[in-house]
């Protein structure tokens, strides 16, 4: 099923036969065409959508075809609105950035580092400098996933371990305070690692919100936003509508698998990370950042500040952190309060404005921010590899091409 809404005319390049937006209708047929499952897109200007289109299936099974209803994981997508609440606390007094994160978490006083000598042997130390608040937002307190197999992430894997036999499920803020004990993987401050900052964050909104991070982001944001299919837990039967995470078989055939964090979309689960966990469908997270390209304020709804997301997407890397975080997919960009930011169209082969800001997600979300243009994009899939190079790419450099 192929499906577009054209919501307004709207003010592209290509004349009144609206060439280019034809093209990008074709290039996600394309997509499908070509092997991809499925996949949804849209974008927006002046708190106008432009353009909504739905491509090919979202379960194995039952061939449903995709659709404006298809809810999609949103793994680390999650992370733009963690910061944007966060960021939203940070307007209200309840933090500086510059604040030593023991102040609001004290297990993290006497934080300890991971040392290697000339031997390659490893030592524990006691950190040279505090973990800052924004050393979470900007992913540079160094603390991976724990997935990993450093000295750090097996440490962190061991605590959620230890918190599952003890309380078998517990919240956010629970875990943060436990992770105080890990020992780093550097310093803070000193190294760019892709990992548990936004998890900090969310701890953070729950601590300094006095509630859920779940029930302040449906309080502050989702609600005055009309984003009703946005959320960590199932609710009104929803759970049918989530895509199916497509792995390939290796014929041109897919299978369907669990989603990494599926269990924590049960009602009765607790725990809201801020690094991933949310679902979300296409034109739900459209008015998001819709919001975020428009100043703060949607449909007369002033969510948060426009300085305060400029402060957002200005980037925090030096020259050596950037060398830690750049790379081929990240290309021309620095990183902010917890999104990339574009910093060189050169050098990211990328046709936006400087200050384009947003984030990935590890099942083929993408989102791409635009406040100078008042323009913002969101496209989605769910396979496992998502080959985000291949087509996220190729979706933000066709639909940008088409802004007059």
């Amino acid at each position: 099923m192929n499906c577009r809404v054209q919501v307004a005319e709207i003010s592209m390049t290509g004349g009144s036969d609206m060439s280019n937006y034809r093209q990008i209708e074709k290039m996600l047929d394309g997509f499908v065409e070509d092997g991809l499952p499925g996949c949804g897109c849209a974008f927006a200007r002046d708190g106008v959508t432009l353009f909504e289109h739905y491509a090919g299936i979202d379960h194995v099974k039952t061939q449903h075809k995709l659709d404006a209803h298809t809810t999609f994981r949103q793994c680390s997508t999650t992370k733009i609105i963690i910061v944007t609440a966060g960021m939203m606390l940070y307007e209200r007094g309840k933090f500086l950035l510059n604040d030593p994160l023991y102040e609001y978490f004290p297990e993290y006083k006497e934080s300890t580092v991971v040392e290697y000598d000339a031997n390659g042997d490893a030592h524990i130390r006691p950190a040279k400098s505090p973990i800052l608040v924004k050393d979470a937002f900007r992913m540079t307190c160094g603390m991976p996933y724990e997935w990993g197999d450093s000295i750090t992430a097996k440490a962190m894997w061991d605590v959620k371990r230890e918190l599952e036999k003890k309380y078998g499920t517990y919240d956010i803020e629970t875990e943060v305070a436990a992770m105080g004990t890990v020992p780093k993987a550097f310093d803070p401050g000193t190294h760019w690692l892709y990992g548990y900052g936004h998890d900090i964050v969310s701890g953070l909104i729950q601590r300094l919100s006095g509630m859920p991070t779940g029930e302040f982001l449906r309080k502050e944001i989702f609600e005055p936003l009309g984003m009703n299919e946005t959320a960590y837990r199932f609710h009104d039967g929803n759970e049918s509508k989530l895509c199916d995470v497509f792995h390939p078989n290796g014929d041109g055939t897919w299978h369907s698998e669990p989603g990494i964090l599926d269990q924590y979309h049960a009602p009765e689960a607790k725990l809201e990370n801020g690094g991933a966990g949310l679902y979300s469908t296409v034109s739900d997270y459209l008015k998001f950042t819709q919001m975020l390209a428009n100043g703060g304020r949607y449909h007369g709804e002033q969510i948060i500040g426009r300085k305060t997301i400029d402060l957002m997407r200005e980037n925090q890397l030096d020259k050596r952190l950037l060398k830690d975080f750049q790379n081929f997919y990240l290309a021309g960009y620095g990183y902010g309060l917890g999104v990339r930011t574009l910093l060189s169209r050169a050098e990211g082969n990328f046709n936006a404005t400087p200050g384009e800001f947003g984030w990935t997600g590890a099942y083929g979300t993408y989102v791409s921010i635009d406040p100078a243009e008042h323009f913002s994009l969101v496209y989605m899939h769910q396979t496992d590899p998502n080959n985000e190079q291949y087509y996220h790419l190729r979706v933000r450099n066709a639909v940008y091409g088409a802004i007059e």
